[in-house]
């Protein structure tokens, strides 16, 4: 694996530890409206969400079932603000009725997924790195 590859996995986890982070202080900035109404902490979790998931899929030895897993797994990350405001029905991600249930089941199983293809791409590069230093 080359420096340039190895140095964008590490901006894109750094990326997603620190927009984690700042969603889990809880601050109050958090609250604040970007242009068009999306709270910036809602955009926060969507950009650590997927660059968690980018870089499990940087990280994968390219056709491997783990990078094609990290794919997928990158575009359900993608997807994971437009299904929210569609289930809420707001930019704010007020629920109502069964829809916050669908939305929580949904939020954790893509966040299980992400941490499942990190540690399986990890595994996988791992691998792909012991097998080229024994040719």
């Amino acid at each position: 694996m080359n420096a340039p590859r190895l140095l964008s996995i590490a901006c894109l986890l750094a990326l997603a530890v620190g927009s984690m982070a700042a969603v889990l202080s809880g601050a109050a900035y958090l609250e604040r409206l970007l242009p068009g109404g999306l709270p910036l902490g809602n955009a926060l979790v969507a950009l650590g969400l997927v660059a968690a998931a980018a870089a499990a899929w940087r990280l994968a030895p390219r056709r491997t079932w783990a990078a094609g897993v990290s794919g997928i797994v990158l575009l359900l990350a993608a997807a994971w603000l437009p299904v929210s405001t569609a289930l809420a029905g707001n930019l704010a991600l007020n629920f109502s009725d069964d829809r916050g249930s669908t939305w929580l089941v949904f939020s954790l199983g893509l966040l299980l997924a992400i941490l499942v293809s990190l540690a399986w791409a990890t595994f996988a590069a791992w691998r792909c790195a012991i097998r080229a230093r024994r040719r």
